[in-house]
């Protein structure tokens, strides 16, 4: 029986391909199991595909994963509560994350969501992740660009400040020395390390 091979989506599918034309071409399913780095198990259940289902036995499903536990009418409503804003369900500031979204849902529908999920849940809704973009309302753009120009510079003339330099200190004072948690033990020796 000769096939037509479809061109394939992934590499694990086009593994599965190349079983068939080896088993086509009078391999056993030992060597097949061999040559492609997979069991002898797998390649019996490759062959077992084929013959009930034909060569699109072969081709890759798509997984559908858990189904959602919100019902359609309520993925509706949820861009209207978030419309609202953050501070009209108590929230401090008015930007959503996918914590406080996390917690709306169950506040309001019941539904527990882990907050990496949440991601998933408004992109499939169409909302894509952003920045937000209003800045504080004391921040004084003339202020930050003299401290940058005129002060941060005249500091590090001043002090011979060496971004390298900078840099191993910070890492062998926070990383090497780290701030006692608690009382000294008794006998126990403090280290000291030089930050050069």
């Amino acid at each position: 029986m000769t096939l037509e091979f479809p061109i394939p989506t992934d590499w694990q599918e086009a593994r599965r391909w190349r079983a068939l034309v080896l088993k086509q071409q009078g391999w056993k399913q030992q060597q097949i199991a061999e040559a492609l780095g997979v069991s002898k198990g797998a390649v019996s259940q490759w062959m077992t595909l084929v013959r009930e289902q034909g060569a699109k036995g072969l081709r890759t499903r798509p997984r559908s994963g858990a189904p959602c536990r919100l019902f359609p009418d309520e993925l509706e409503l949820l861009p209207v509560l978030l419309a609202e804003g953050a501070e009209a369900y108590g929230f401090r500031g008015a930007v959503w994350t996918c914590a406080r979204i996390a917690k709306l849902i169950e506040w309001v529908f019941g539904v527990g969501y882990h907050r990496g999920h949440i991601a998933r849940l408004l992109n499939r809704l169409g909302w894509t992740l952003q920045r937000p973009s209003e800045r504080a309302v004391q921040r004084d753009e003339a202020q930050i660009t003299y401290w940058r120009t005129t002060v941060w510079e005249e500091l590090k003339k001043r002090h011979g400040w060496n971004g390298a330099r900078w840099f191993l200190w910070m890492k062998v004072d926070f990383i090497c020395c780290p701030p006692w948690s608690g009382p000294m033990r008794r006998g126990a020796i403090p280290l000291f390390c030089s930050p050069f």
